[in-house]
């Protein structure tokens, strides 16, 4: 008999947001009615696939609690750490009782509310059976630059190869886990999960994604989001 592996979202919401220049947190803006991080567990939530989503906010948030969401059945709090990776790791380590070993997380960023139910389905189905798993993201359609530190151009960078990185990000449970905890021990600085699983020689998969699925982090951001938001079906 085939084994049966779960699927779990993996939500880090423990960041300050300091580029945003607001009174809170930007997952606790408002967009469209609601806030910023009601919109992306929305549309989590929508992907039945899913088991559960661990949501890893500060021990000192006060506007989680106020969330209607946050008490949904299908939604789990863990406290979160002081970098993404550091509130991943504890996510991951929450559901060491519930979750197996060859179990899918699929980690999303709090701030890209414009995420779509087909794309993660899209992920899903894409790396169900790959080795190592993969993200969301886009051909890099740009020219791009290498500078100095005096921003001066040093050289055009060859664009074929480059792609901008999105989430949900898809690794087996055990695997990211035993990156992410050697990346901690080892002081590694990683920015995303992908990078924990290429310092383990690993692999990823890029699986082309919708352009509109953009990461809140400035101001202007989210006029765009409500933009795109108004714009999806």
């Amino acid at each position: 008999m085939a084994e049966v592996t779960k699927s779990w979202g993996i939500v880090p919401a423990a960041g300050v947001g300091k580029r945003m220049q607001a009174d809170r947190p930007k997952q606790y803006l408002p967009l469209n009615g609601c806030t910023v991080i009601e919109q992306t567990l929305t549309r989590l939530l929508q992907v039945e696939q899913l088991t559960a989503v661990i949501v890893a906010i500060s021990a000192e948030d006060p506007y989680w609690p106020e969330l209607a969401i946050a008490k949904h059945k299908r939604i789990q709090t863990v406290a979160g750490g002081k970098e993404r990776a550091d509130s991943v790791l504890s996510a991951l380590q929450s559901i060491s009782g519930q979750a197996m070993a060859n179990d899918w997380v699929l980690v999303h960023d709090a701030a890209r509310p414009c995420i779509t139910k087909t794309d993660i389905e899209c992920l899903i189905n894409a790396l169900q059976h790959h080795a190592v798993g993969g993200i969301l993201g886009q051909a890099s359609h740009d020219t791009l630059k290498s500078v100095d530190t005096e921003l001066a151009i040093a050289e055009t960078v060859d664009r074929s190869q480059i792609w901008r990185a999105f989430t949900p990000q898809m690794f087996r449970y055990g695997a990211l886990k035993a990156a992410l905890q050697q990346a901690a021990d080892s002081g590694w600085v990683v920015t995303d999960d992908a990078s924990a699983m290429e310092l383990q020689g690993k692999h990823p998969k890029m699986i082309a994604g919708r352009a509109d699925n953009i990461k809140i982090t400035r101001p202007e951001d989210l006029a765009l989001a409500q933009f795109y938001l108004e714009q999806q079906p």
